[in-house]
């Protein structure tokens, strides 16, 4: 597992220290799961494929694809998501936030904001934008 954690760290373009952040955890411990010192727990590999978009069968294993598809609502967050990776940008954090608190909207809610999205970049579009 060692291997794909690095792997994967590298394919986003991280740093051990920003991959760390990510996690909320130290940068000595991804380098300790990236020589095999130590193998990440099952809460953590969990972490990752939440945080990272990773298959677990693949962390796990090997097999498979590295990233999970993402559901088509999940493709705008994830591309502003890259366009902001830097973590500690004030924009990155806002936008992090509107998405755990949509997360956690009821079914209702959540289709009210996703037509409000649609109209409003209709609109935008319509202006040129």
């Amino acid at each position: 597992m060692n291997d794909r954690i690095r792997a994967l760290r590298k394919e986003l373009g991280l740093t051990q220290e920003k991959f760390a952040d990510r996690l909320s955890m130290k940068r000595n411990t991804i380098a300790n799961y990236e020589i095999g010192r130590n193998e990440p727990i099952d809460a953590v590999v969990s972490l990752i494929c939440k945080e990272f978009n990773v298959s677990e069968e693949w962390l796990r294993t090997g097999t498979g694809e590295m990233f999970k598809p993402l559901p088509e609502e999940d493709e705008t967050a994830a591309f502003v998501s890259d366009l902001l990776e830097d973590g500690d940008n004030e924009l990155y954090v806002m936008i992090k936030e509107i998405m755990r608190t949509y997360d956690q909207l009821d079914e209702k809610s959540k289709a009210v904001i996703k037509q409000f999205s649609r109209s409003l970049l209709e609109n935008i579009k319509k202006q040129g934008g």
